[in-house]
């Protein structure tokens, strides 16, 4: 005593701690809870339940809740709270996950009245345990029958005032039939519903052949809130096999063409009615739902109900494709099949799984047996002191009657017939009406039953084979009566007609602006009503805009001979004040390479292409050429390389529009593009335009006949044949006096 108090001076006075690695310091903190949270908590056990489930229920079955009236929920989580000290609310909400009401699970535990709220709605609150009543459903008669025969081990609860079950000795596989997800401390669980019937036949199968096909009885999950499930066959046998895996879950629609209306009639069991709703909201706001007019919840006593109006040009399979592909209306479901056995987290497959369940049912089927032959022996040892009087029934009157005490009956009994205690006090329990050989004879009659039946048991303890039979029998009448067709259908990845990519890219029309300094931007015209500028940077100007649509093919030219291929939707949508995209990036331009024309290809490669180079000479090329049925991204000798490129100008089919070049000494060309010669290859060189003396004379500059506003008397330079010198530019001749030439031509 003395040194303890000398130890606690030591430390009030600041003697210094035990140093410890902080490593030893979080296990030993950290470990305890992170376990408590596994094993007590989070992650459901084999009999297909976690520990606020099982206390739930089981004190649901205490207040005599399989039959009669309902009770009010309020009442049972005052009553769970002897098992459960996690709080009213939080029982409450797991007892709403538990009934018909909410649509949580595939077999539902609990009979419900009033509201509990529905899983296919994030907003719709259940109503307070006051209001609402619940009772155990029949079915939950699986779940309880054995527990008077110690099926299981009864533990005390955390105030050790009454005793409760470890597990529920549940007569089917409960852990597969419904959906459980739990998040514990460095680990989760995530395990699908499967149909109650299909997981009973793949016991049964795999009792009688352990390496039978899982996937023949149990094709896939099933799911309470019903739609599809696309079915790989390779992809469910991985989750099957390891317990980890992913599959697609697609939501059930009508197609209302008369009406112009998309009807979901069933979503995925990982989404919400209001979820589906805001992406499509969403989608509708960023143009990616752009034939989408209206999203409305019309969910009614009928039934779920989302209902989309679409434009009356729009096709609703490609809407309904654009609807999967954009929203949760189909959604991966991640399988994470990690239990407890023996307290232990494991991540097991199916099969796995099923084994499991098998040797723990196996073993709770013994010990209700070992339990009727407890009960049965004690009832036969009973009986036969019971015979023993019958050979003098006279004999036991008289013995009683003539002892003097009440207390000595029993020891006088046991004496004269050679009974011990247990059977002399049965003997003497007796009415006196009862001592009759007509009344003893009967129940001796039991004896050879009662052996039999013993018989019967202690060989059921012991024989395996006997034991999976009864798991077969029991696991074929809940099959019967509680058994239900799938709610999930089934849907192959080939049964889905997938649209053609063009189909899916919305189609609207654009305007391109290409600048200088290589920048290209991408305009829907909607967004070039009204009053907008054109931003550039300060020292850049707009040199090309063309008209296009977002589902043409854009060529873009280059310095470098070479063309680079994008279809419009791959351009992001700029608004008038962005500056659009880099050219050199969006295209991985070779370093020093510039875009100097660009094409869209609204009608599919007609027309022709004007080329002119500094040489002088000038080439038409069809436009057909720079088709490519594999849509390459980049063709190489687009058009001859031997001279700097001075322009390029699209002639449409049908056409003979005017174009101009300026050489650099100021002379201009004006004439019919068909005077141009037309070569039938790309790299062609073309033929002369321009006849000059000069060696220094080259063209600089090429002018489609919109382009030269800027001259005044442009006849002038009208000229019939090519070649030719053309003429000087007058400077009388500019529209503007005081813009230069040098302007004017730039």
């Amino acid at each position: 005593m003395a040194k303890k108090k000398s130890e606690d001076k030591d430390l009030k006075e600041g003697a210094p701690a035990v140093e410890q690695p902080i490593s030893q310091t979080l296990y030993d903190n950290f470990m305890p809870y992170a376990m408590s949270v596994i094993v007590s908590r989070a992650i459901p056990e084999i009999d297909g339940f976690k520990p606020a489930h099982r206390k739930l229920l089981y004190t649901m079955y205490l207040m005599n809740l399989m039959s009669g009236p309902r009770a009010k929920s309020a009442d049972v989580v005052g009553q769970t709270m002897k098992l459960n000290p996690h709080g009213d609310q939080a029982i409450y909400e797991t007892m709403v996950r538990l009934t018909r009401g909410n649509k949580s699970l595939l077999h539902p535990w609990i009979d419900s009245k009033g509201n509990f709220g529905d899983v296919t709605s994030r907003d719709m609150q259940y109503a307070a345990s006051r209001y609402t009543e619940v009772r155990l459903e029949p079915s939950c008669e699986t779940l309880f029958d054995g527990l008077a025969k110690e099926a299981v081990d009864f533990v005390d609860n955390y105030s050790g005032t009454m005793k409760e079950p470890v597990l529920l000795p549940a007569k089917f596989p409960t852990i597969l039939v419904n959906n459980n997800q739990g998040i514990a401390v460095g680990m989760a669980s995530n395990i699908c519903s499967f149909n109650l019937k299909e997981i009973c036949e793949t016991t049964i199968a795999l009792i009688r052949n352990p390496e039978a096909d899982l996937l023949e009885t149990l094709p896939a999950p099933d799911f309470s809130t019903g739609a599809y499930l696309i079915y790989d066959i390779d992809d469910m046998r991985e989750i099957y096999e390891t317990g980890r895996g992913t599959f697609q879950l697609r939501a059930a629609a009508d197609i209302n063409r008369k009406d112009g209306m998309i009807e979901i009639r069933e979503i995925p069991y990982t989404t919400t009615i209001e979820a589906v709703i805001d992406e499509i909201a969403d989608g509708i706001k960023k143009n990616k739902l752009r034939d989408v007019i209206n999203v409305r919840d019309e969910t009614d006593l009928n039934g779920l109900c989302i209902s989309i109006e679409y434009k009356p040009s729009a096709d609703p399979d490609i809407i309904l494709h654009q609807l999967f592909t954009h929203t949760t209306l189909q959604n991966a479901f991640s399988c994470n099949f990690n239990i407890l056995i023996g307290n232990q987290p494991r991540l097991l497959g199916i099969r796995a799984i099923l084994n499991e369940w098998i040797e723990w049912r196996s073993e709770c089927i013994r010990r209700e047996a070992r339990f009727d032959i407890g009960k049965k022996q004690e009832r036969l040892h009973l009986l036969r002191g019971l015979e023993r009087i019958l050979l003098d029934i006279d004999k036991a009157i008289a013995v009683i009657r003539l002892t003097e005490t009440e207390k000595e009956v029993v020891p006088r009994l046991m004496e004269v017939f050679e009974l011990d205690e247990v059977q002399a006090d049965y003997v003497a329990e007796i009415k006196l009406r009862h001592l009759n050989r007509e009344y003893i004879l009967n129940r001796i009659k039991d004896i050879e039953k009662i052996e039999k039946d013993i018989g019967e048991l202690e060989r059921l303890v012991r024989g395996r084979g006997r034991v999976r039979e009864k798991i077969v029998h029991q696991l074929r009448e809940i099959m019967a009566k509680y058994g239900r067709e799938r709610k999930t259908r089934l849907i192959a990845p080939d049964e889905i007609e997938i649209p053609e990519e063009e189909d899916l890219i919305p189609d609207y029309n654009t305007r391109l602006f290409l600048s200088e300094q290589g920048y290209v931007k991408k305009i829907a015209l909607t967004s070039l009503r009204g009053n907008f500028e054109i931003r550039v940077k300060d020292d850049d100007r707009i040199i090309q805009e063309i008209d296009s649509t977002n589902h043409a093919e854009i060529l873009f030219f280059t310095d470098k001979a070479r063309v680079y291929k994008l279809m419009a939707w791959e351009l992001e949508d700029f608004r008038p004040s962005q500056l659009g995209a880099f050219t050199p990036n969006l295209l991985e331009l070779e370093e020093g390479e510039r875009v100097v024309y660009i094409h869209s290809a609204m009608e599919p490669f007609k027309g022709e292409f004007l080329f002119v180079f500094e040489n002088g000479k000038g080439v038409r090329v069809d436009a057909s050429h720079y088709e490519t049925k594999q849509r390459r991204r980049k063709l190489l000798n687009a058009f001859d390389d031997s001279s700097p490129i001075v322009g390029i100008r699209y002639i449409p089919e049908g056409t003979n529009p005017s174009f101009a070049v300026r050489s650099k000494k100021n002379k201009l060309l004006y004439f019919e593009s068909d005077l141009i010669v037309k070569k039938a290859t790309r790299s062609a060189q073309g033929a002369a335009i321009l006849r000059t003396r000069n060696k220094n004379d080259r063209l600089v500059a090429l002018y489609a006949e919109a382009e030269l506003s800027f001259i005044r008397d442009i006849d002038y330079y009208r000229i019939a044949t090519l070649p030719t010198a053309g003429r000087y530019i007058r400077e009388d001749s500019l529209e503007d006096r005081q813009l230069t030439l040098a302007e004017s031509i730039s």
